[in-house]
């Protein structure tokens, strides 16, 4: 059968691709692989479920939780909560499975399911085909009393909020106050306990995007869209703001003047803050190939080394694991605190750098000016034979030639797309039409070599 799991749980549309149907099986098919059926009888399996702000959240949290519960595990329903408190809710119940009902950053229409095992942790590939090989599969079922309980959990929001906080190094109550913050919760899952946990460490905390009505989430809000929070630090004289996504797993934060500190910079506010206190194990900053040179070059500077993986958080964290590093994360704003989360975490970033920013007393602006983005330009060039991107000569020799010439002042990456027909391009250098220049030229040997197509650019 075809792969029903992406690079990120199973995504689509509500109702469309992904049905009620669906998602009862998936759940039923879940936990039959990732817990031990023979502890049906006495202490049964336990499972916790949240969900997002969509509509479609609710219907289909019933029908995973009917999954589970009809395959005799136990459900504790968190409710709202970002996927990163029904990770730690998973691991601090001892909970055997964790479920999230979310699609992240993409539009309202969409929803998605992601499962982590226990402990917190997202599932590896060979899991999830393990969970598509039994979802057809003929089985016996639970019956009478050995099937599961459902019950809602009550202090989801205090208890998620009192342990973001518990991770600040500040012994005294309120250790960030002082400081104001607009926080964009793009009408998602940390409309409540955001704000409630910032405001919980003493931040003085102007709330945006925090009014979900089941429809509006990510809608013109969030870190995919940074406009209206610009407006409101610069208008409310914040000192910094932060941007969520729908299911606030990533973070991404506009300084004082309105500018952009993007995830590569966050990752260096906090590298080096770990650093200099000793704490970021074997001096290792874990990144994707798509970080910026810049942020290379600043960790580089400051004694820091730079773990390259490839794109996605999945196998950053992979890395983290096998190398036991404790920071990581993407230039989209996935960040991973290892030591005090399991996955990326928005509200856990936004409070360490709060933190940093009042134990230097150093703006935000002067904190993230330490990496020094250079000028990035990516073309996706589509409808092209991506199989032949990595074996084919004249390609190779053309990105030699154009790395060559821009030495350690740039940088070129070709990178098939791991979802679609399409090859993508990026090119980072000195200057941004240096940058769009070679782009445009790599762009055309890959149309040349592996297939018509017409290039559409991203900078």
């Amino acid at each position: 059968m075809p792969r029903i799991f992406g690079t990120d749980g199973v995504r689509g549309l509500a109702n469309g691709r992904l049905t009620a149907e669906l998602a009862l099986d998936l759940g039923a098919a879940a936990a039959r692989v990732l817990v031990d059926q023979g502890t049906f009888s006495g202490q049964r399996p336990l499972a916790v479920v949240g969900r997002d702000t969509r509509i479609s959240g609710q219907f289909l949290e019933h029908a995973v939780v009917a999954g589970l519960a009809g395959a005799g595990v136990d459900v504790l329903r968190l409710r709202v909560l970002p996927t990163p408190g029904v990770a730690y809710f998973t691991d601090a119940l001892g909970a055997d499975v964790g479920v999230v009902i979310s699609a992240s950053h993409n539009a309202m229409p969409d929803n998605g399911i992601k499962f982590l095992a226990h402990g917190g942790v997202k599932l590896d590939d060979e899991v999830e085909r393990r969970i598509e090989a039994v979802l057809d599969q003929d089985w016996s079922r639970p019956t009478g009393a050995d099937v599961g309980r459902v019950r809602p959990y009550a202090p989801t929001v205090d208890e998620y909020a009192a342990h973001l906080v518990r991770t600040l190094d500040a012994p005294e109550e309120r250790p960030l106050a002082g400081v104001r913050v607009v926080l964009d919760c793009a009408h998602g899952a940390a409309s409540v306990v955001g704000p409630r946990a910032l405001a919980d460490a003493g931040v003085e905390v102007v709330a945006i995007g925090a009014e979900p009505d089941g429809l509006n989430i990510n809608d013109g809000y969030g870190s995919t869209d940074l406009a209206r929070l610009q407006r409101a630090v610069v208008d409310r004289g914040a000192h910094a703001g932060f941007a969520l996504d729908g299911d606030a797993d990533r973070c991404l934060a506009v300084d004082a003047t309105g500018a952009v500190v993007d995830g590569d910079q966050l990752m260096g506010i906090l590298a080096l803050d770990l650093h200099e206190r000793g704490r970021l194990v074997d001096d290792t900053l874990v990144a994707t190939v798509m970080s910026n040179l810049g942020l290379l070059q600043a960790m580089t500077a400051a004694g820091v080394k730079v773990m390259q993986t490839a794109v996605g958080d999945r196998y950053v964290l992979e890395a983290m694991r096998s190398g036991g590093y404790n920071l990581g994360g993407e230039q989209s704003g996935h960040v991973i605190l290892r030591d005090h989360a399991t996955t990326g975490d928005g509200l856990l970033t936004a409070l360490h750098v709060i933190q940093r920013m009042v134990t230097t007393g150093r703006s935000l602006r002067d904190l993230a000016s330490v990496v020094e983005r250079l000028p990035q330009v990516l073309v996706n060039v589509p409808d092209v034979d991506v199989a032949r991107c990595a074996t084919d000569e004249t390609l190779a020799a053309a990105v030699a030639d154009e790395q060559a010439a821009l030495g350690e002042t740039g940088r070129v990456l070709l990178r098939p797309s791991g979802t679609e027909p399409l090859v993508r391009v990026m090119v980072e250098a000195a200057t941004p039409q240096t940058a769009r220049d070679v782009a445009e030229r790599l762009a055309g040997v890959v149309r040349a070599q592996l297939g018509p197509s017409t290039p559409s650019e991203e900078s």
